[in-house]
């Protein structure tokens, strides 16, 4: 435990019966692996209840949990994960112990959802007028009880400040993540990332899913290419250059390129070097503008254009939100 629990930030998950049991256990693995540089937890992550009742999960267990609905009130951030709690996911009404527990919640205290934990804090009136997101399946739904909410489906997650809301499932990871570096900076959702063996950082408005799988680049593919790319994001790169790397012409290696990442050449060149400059932000001291020419972007208004469109931030912003303190 960390030496001074007060000082560390303290979660309170809020299982609501028929919960979904592996949004459930997210929040307190993923948090739980975020450590200072001493190995001292950062987050204090406890499981309630809305009383002392065992919680069934849709996955075919119940669970028997240690903390009633008093933690709510001691919590500096609630997460609600994915119910099938009637009211909420139904017909828009939020059940009287559901409503007692969230009264607890103090005024400030940030509150997130995973998945369907959407429609719990949509009952509670919390996304009326907000953006928000749920898992990709049950927007209609959603969207027939809760119009006042501006819902966006394709998101992973959305950050609305003092509420978040994250798609299903895996996203909820993200979040999470999402969380620990607003939090506490890159390195510490790094660690966690690593000790938990997912992907450190997937963006916000990146698509919840795929129709068509995307073919692994191989030897024989891009990938390389890729790679020597990224060693040079400093320097000038054409499209040009990158074919003649790939020993293909423009054309094949235009193609071949999309078939592979999704993306085009010059959009996955750019969104790698915005990437490396939101690294340098986070980092370093760099000036803006050196940050700019380290990661191939030219000027600092280049980098500001490019961090706006991608993320709706300034760099300045960005360093002071995911810069550790």
């Amino acid at each position: 435990m960390c030496k001074d629990l007060a000082m560390t930030h303290r979660v309170a998950v809020l299982a609501i019966d028929e919960a979904v049991g592996y949004d459930l256990a997210i929040p307190p693995q993923v948090m739980r692996a975020a450590l200072a540089p001493d190995g001292s937890p950062l987050y204090d992550v406890v499981v309630c209840g809305i009383d002392a009742k065992p919680v069934r999960m849709t996955t075919g267990f119940t669970a028997v949990l240690d903390h009633g609905p008093e933690a709510l009130a001691a919590a500096d951030t609630v997460i609600v994960p994915g119910t099938r709690c009637a009211g909420p996911r139904f017909d828009g009404t939020l059940p009287g112990p559901v409503a007692d527990a969230l009264a607890l919640v103090r005024p400030g205290t940030r509150v997130m959802s995973i998945c369907t934990g959407a429609f719990v804090l949509g009952a509670a009136g919390l996304l009326d007028g907000r953006p928000a997101t749920t898992h990709w399946r049950f927007v209609d739904e959603f969207r027939a009880l809760y119009p006042a909410v501006e819902l966006d489906p394709d998101v992973l997650f959305v950050d609305d400040g003092d509420v978040l809301t994250s798609a299903g499932l895996g996203a909820g990871v993200d979040l999470c993540l999402h969380v620990i570096r607003r939090d506490f900076g890159s390195e510490a959702a790094n660690r966690a990332a690593r000790y938990c063996v997912v992907p450190p950082w997937r963006e916000g408005g990146q698509s919840q899913f795929i129709d068509r799988p995307l073919p692994e680049g191989g030897a024989d593919g891009v990938a390389p290419t890729r790679a020597w790319v990224l060693g040079r994001l400093h320097e000038p790169l054409e499209l040009a250059a990158m074919a003649e790397h790939a020993s293909m012409s423009v054309r094949t290696f235009s193609r071949r390129f999309r078939a592979e990442t999704g993306l085009s050449p010059g959009a996955w060149l750019v969104q790698q070097r915005v990437r490396h400059a939101r690294r340098l932000l986070e980092t370093t001291d760099l000036p803006v503008d050196q940050v700019a020419e380290r990661s191939g972007l030219g000027s600092a208004a280049s980098l500001r254009q490019h961090l706006r469109t991608s993320i709706g931030v300034s760099p300045l912003a960005y360093r002071k939100t995911f810069r550790p303190a």
